[in-house]
């Protein structure tokens, strides 16, 4: 592998930890249930719990990344498997079947260093940024005739870029005079070009890049669907637990955490009991300044983790 595509898994120990730790401490489980790495990118994480697991337990990954299904292809240990699908389908599942799910959001830094895959405004490659390359649309061919008013929506809501309209306007004036934008150095050009203003020691195109990103591979959809799936199929003291590395992620998974770690009442049926309060908020964390100064891309982190509430018999019902 080229060296600048290694990969370091952020909050390694910290993440399979928090997955594994019982609801009750003095009655363990044997570590033998079906756990989900939702997000497999080089397999870190799947690779340290499968030593943790018992011969029974299992692990079953999903990726939509060509090159993560290649690397899972590595691992011969019969207990692991892996889909190539977006997260959103442990909705597929066997309702509380699930023991822990572990969402590893983002990109992985090979699909970052990795110029073919036009996920970097620093090095040049096309303009592609989708997660699965055997389908959809290319960053560059949606801007090939996005209007103004889409690609302003989608600078600004996914990467909260003050500049979004002055942006979108030099996308279609460039698109117009000289044709399509088709290479990642071309935007990151574009962008500095017309983003005059920045906060220092950040690209001016950094924004821009996390926006298209974003949507092109329509994540904060995948990761609300999956959230939601989630809550059908871990069992009761299944753990939920989810590190992110941007605001727009982070918001979605702590308003989850905190909607469903409340009792549910139904406005249109006021004097019937409430649904009980289905997770357990158990805490965030960040990784420490040793791992930050030796991995600089994990300095954005945050890890939530919640437990599933209520008994078999509830969570089936």
């Amino acid at each position: 592998m080229d060296a600048l595509a290694q990969h370091t898994t952020v909050l390694l120990t910290e993440a399979v930890d928090a997955l594994l730790t019982p609801a009750d401490p003095s009655n363990p489980p044997a570590q033998d249930g079906l756990y989900v790495d939702a997000t497999f990118g080089r397999g870190g994480h799947t690779r340290l719990l499968l030593t943790r697991l018992s011969p029974r337990g299992r692990v079953l990954a999903f990726d939509r990344d060509p090159q993560a299904l290649a690397e899972a292809a590595s691992l011969s240990d019969t207990r692991f498997a892996i889909r190539q699908q977006s997260f959103s389908h442990i909705a597929e599942l066997e309702g509380a079947s699930v023991a822990g799910i572990l969402m590893d959001l983002g990109v992985s830094s090979p699909q970052i260093d990795t110029p073919a895959r036009g996920f970097s405004f620093r090095f040049e490659g096309p303009l592609d940024m989708r997660m699965d390359t055997t389908c959809g649309q290319s960053v560059a061919q949606w801007l090939t005739d996005a209007s103004v008013e889409k690609i302003t929506e989608v600078i600004r809501d996914y990467g909260e870029e003050r500049f979004a309209g002055p942006i979108a306007k030099a996308i279609v004036a460039r698109r117009q005079e000289r044709g399509p934008i088709e290479t990642t150095t071309e935007l990151a050009q574009l962008v500095a070009d017309t983003v005059k203003t920045r906060e220092p020691g950040q690209n001016p195109a950094t924004r821009t890049f996390q926006a298209f990103r974003i949507f092109i591979n329509a994540e904060l959809e995948e990761l609300e669907q999956a959230l939601e799936a989630a809550l059908d199929v871990l069992a009761p003291g299944g753990r939920l637990v989810v590190i992110s590395f941007h605001s727009l992620e982070d918001r979605i998974v702590k308003q989850f955490i905190a909607r469903h770690s409340k009792d549910e009442y139904d406005r249109r049926r006021p004097f019937a009991a409430p649904r009980a309060m289905r997770l357990r908020a158990l805490g965030r964390t960040r990784p420490s300044t040793a791992e930050v100064a030796a991995n600089p891309r994990a300095r954005s982190a945050i890890m939530r983790v919640a437990v599933r509430n209520g008994t078999a018999q509830g969570v089936a019902a």
